[in-house]
């Protein structure tokens, strides 16, 4: 099963406007291309929107997803409990590292937003390069590594 790149953003500055752009570069060891957060494990953010749209539901709220302050939103590909996987993203390999966990602007965005993020895996995940490549809007996401995942608490 194969999801799609619905959308991409870049940050440019810390605490900066999330910028939606149709295609980045993707560097190993350091993420995307002129985004601001470069190396590390956490080199590019990814959520879904599907989950998005649960936690709009669940909240009784209409927010664009670039208010998640993600890189990547993705549809078809469910991120919980997937560390250590490996996710084709266009012509790019990432391995999910973790669970991105929100912070205090997700409940200055809407009160009880940051909570609701909390639960199965709602502010999306944290991955790294580990091909460079290119990554666009309506491209391919699927997981190349149908094994099983480990998750890191």
């Amino acid at each position: 099963m194969s999801g799609r790149v619905e959308r991409i953003w870049l940050k440019r500055a810390k605490r900066g406007n999330m910028d939606e752009i149709r295609e980045v570069r993707v560097e190993v060891g350091k993420g995307i291309v002129g985004n601001v957060d470069q190396g590390g494990w956490r080199q590019i953010t990814i959520i879904t929107q599907e989950r998005w749209e649960e936690l709009m539901r669940e909240l009784g709220v209409s927010l664009d997803p670039s208010s998640r302050r993600a890189n990547l939103l993705l549809s078809g590909v469910d991120l919980a409990h997937t560390g250590g996987r490996v996710l084709e993203v266009g012509n790019a390999r990432l391995r999910v590292r973790g669970e991105t966990r929100p912070c205090q602007l997700m409940e200055q965005t809407v009160p009880g937003l940051r909570g609701a993020m909390t639960r199965g895996w709602g502010g999306g995940a944290f991955a790294e390069v580990l091909t460079d490549g290119s990554i666009a809007v309506g491209n391919t996401a699927r997981w190349v590594d149908e094994g099983s995942a480990t998750c890191k608490p």
